[in-house]
């Protein structure tokens, strides 16, 4: 196979002969075939292509944007419609109610969703009884002041909103408050019985965030509603249960109005993916590995007291990562006879909760908190100096090592605690003990709702420990492969194209990550980008007689090494692939910048005029993917190659 590299009017090419049959693929046509795109998918290995986009991000309709995006709205569909046969999937982000002080999904509740996911403009519908009124609703768009301008109004629409569902339950009470009541009363009402396992304490919280003037309850000056649900003597079982019903009969509209939201999204949630699968899409949830706050609240007595969840020093933190989520005690996961205790009940009530709703499959965040979790003191750094250390694999630990799986004979004691590697050796039955959680909970879960192990998608982003590595392997579970985080010096690095493996979704960025045409700019003219240029050529290039000529193209041409970058997600042998919404669409904003907080985070949004933007050149890319596999796979796919030119 001879590849060249040649400029038609100023526009880089590939050329690429195959039995004196010239083809060309043009890096700035932008046209999607939806049919060429499956074919050359297929031809690829690709079993998902997977399209990720927060859910507020979505875009609104022109003169509907409240401020907050949602897949429930008409845009939202517009979305759904829009992927339909390029994309088979949409992974969106967790979709938890969060504090009003951190916009942050990951600090969601994990059974309430988010109201602000509500699409108001369907309340003012003839479907919904027009409990909305149209008044009010447009009253709420120009009130927006990110009006067309592609970003979330937190602080605006947690208001307007909330105010806006408010009218709608008093229309819905006035309507529907009969004594036999309507077939959406009927509704409602069963609603909350099958619900009320977890609908009924979130509710309470909300009460509660009421009465203490603030939905963080570590800062509530009640003491005595900080510890309601975690009574210690017969004496505090029966004061905490008549303050309980004093506050359960104070806020009853207000805890009925929490449980309407709740069934009013449930709804529109269903709805919705119905409408996705109709159209080949299915949608895929995001869990955070770990409980919030104000679920600690709710189940004080299965966590241990002093601890949380977080990372140890690495290469994106020097003084670790502090999460500050809850983390639940091991005793309480377990019994001594092996089945699931209080603990291991509630976590698998959630994830058969997430796998009902979600039947395209759930992607963990962070399933290292799941298998090996570092933790460490409140009040520290997650440092070791400070006591933190490995739940499961730290037996020196003075506090840890009643839970730890690892034996002092099974660690490198060369390496320091931190380390991911320190676990140098596992038996079968450690690693087993290591994967409890992910057999006996989330895979059950799964087979318990008729899924199986491939709708599992673990995040495992960085370097892991041995034991979650051998726990990934045993149980045979998705992984991910975050193409922009290679380190080149490393040859047999996970993340080099000629190292992902079939069982992965592989991409080039996440949330956290630069978008790839700003980390492509950010490599011209450097030594790392000249050190990423020659592994994609090798990997990539390596049947061609001109790869000086390519490297040295790659190292300054930030268009150019964007494209191969985006071709190397295809040209791998990952069976699955997935890519950010602003990768796609080629918008140059970076979404969430780790380490830092406020409104710039977790608001950028698709722009309402979404369909006009210019995508990546996706038939180029695929194309360019068919070729950088070699000459007998491209000569095997000449005609499709010819038909993507």
């Amino acid at each position: 196979m001879n590849l060249e590299i040649v400029f038609l009017d100023d526009k880089l090419i590939y050329e690429e002969k195959i039995r004196s049959i010239k083809f060309m693929v043009c890096l700035t046509s932008n046209k999607i075939d939806t049919k060429l795109v499956s074919e050359a998918l297929k031809a690829l290995g690709k079993d998902n292509f997977a399209l990720i986009i927060h859910g507020s991000s979505f875009p609104s309709k022109n003169g509907e944007d409240t401020g907050f995006g949602t897949f429930n709205s008409a845009a939202g569909r517009d979305v759904i419609d829009y992927a339909h046969g390029i994309f088979n999937a949409l992974q969106l982000g967790p979709a938890g109610k969060t504090k009003s002080s951190d916009s942050s999904p990951y600090c969601g509740t994990i059974f309430s969703g988010n109201p602000l996911f509500i699409d108001l403009k369907q309340l003012t519908e003839k479907k919904w009884d027009n409990i909305l009124s149209q008044e009010t609703f447009e009253k709420v768009v120009a009130g927006n002041p990110n009006q067309n301008k592609g970003k979330t109004a937190y602080s605006y629409i947690m208001k307007a909103q909330n105010e806006a569902l408010k009218e709608a339950w008093a229309n819905f009470k006035e309507i529907h408050g009969g004594i036999f009541g309507s077939s959406l009363k009927k509704e409602f009402d069963k609603f909350k019985k099958e619900n009320s396992f977890w609908l009924d304490n979130d509710s309470l919280y909300e009460a509660l965030s009421i009465e203490n003037d603030n939905d963080f309850w570590y800062t509530w000056k009640n003491e005595t509603d900080k510890k309601l649900m975690n009574p210690k003597s017969e004496e505090e079982k029966k004061a905490y249960a008549s303050r309980i019903e004093e506050i359960r009969d104070k806020y009853s509209d207000e805890i009925d109005f929490y449980k309407f939201c709740q069934f009013v999204l449930e709804k529109q949630n269903e709805e919705t993916k119905k409408y996705a699968l109709s159209s080949g899409i299915k949608m895929i949830a995001d869990r955070q590995v770990a409980f919030s706050d104000r679920d600690a609240w709710a189940y004080q007595s299965l966590f241990l007291e002093g601890w949380y969840l977080g990372c140890p020093p690495d290469y994106f933190s020097k003084d670790g990562q502090a999460w500050g989520f809850p983390v639940m005690n091991p005793d309480k996961m377990f019994n001594p006879d092996g089945s699931l205790g209080e603990g291991g009940i509630l976590m698998k009530n959630l994830y058969k909760k997430m796998f009902k709703e979600n039947p395209g499959g759930v992607r963990i965040d962070h399933i290292v908190g799941l298998i090996d979790p570092w933790v460490y003191k409140v009040g520290k750094k997650p440092m070791c100096e400070q006591g933190a250390g490995r739940l499961y694999s730290s037996p020196e630990h003075p506090e840890l090592s009643r839970y730890a799986i690892a034996r002092n004979e099974d660690l490198d004691w060369t390496l320091e605690a931190d380390k991911e590697k320190r676990v140098k050796t596992l038996s079968e039955e450690q690693i087993k003990l290591y994967g409890r959680l992910i057999e006996k909970i989330v895979i059950a879960a799964a087979k318990e709702c008729g899924l199986d192990k491939n709708a599992i998608v673990c995040e495992d982003l960085g370097t892991l420990t041995n034991p979650v590595d051998a726990v990934m392997k045993k149980y045979e579970l998705q992984g991910m492969r975050l193409t922009q985080f290679v380190v080149p010096e490393k040859p047999e690095h996970p993340y080099r194209c000629k190292n992902i493996g079939e069982h992965v979704w592989n991409m080039v960025g996440t949330h956290d990550n630069l978008p790839i045409s700003m980390w492509a700019e950010s490599m011209i003219n450097t030594h790392e980008g000249y050190l990423h240029a020659k592994n994609l050529v090798e990997d990539l290039f390596a049947e061609a007689e001109n790869k000086d000529d390519i490297i040295v193209k790659l190292t300054q041409d930030k268009e150019y090494l964007r494209f191969v970058k985006l071709t190397e997600i295809f040209a791998s042998k990952a069976r699955n692939v997935q890519i950010f919404f602003t990768d796609f669409f080629q918008i140059n904003d970076v979404y969430n910048r780790p380490g830092t907080s406020g409104d710039q985070n977790w608001s950028l949004r698709l722009p309402n005029n979404f369909e006009e933007l210019t995508p990546i050149d996706l038939q180029a890319i695929l194309k360019a993917a068919i070729i950088a596999r070699g000459k007998e796979f491209a000569s095997k796919h000449a005609s499709l190659i010819e038909k993507l030119s």
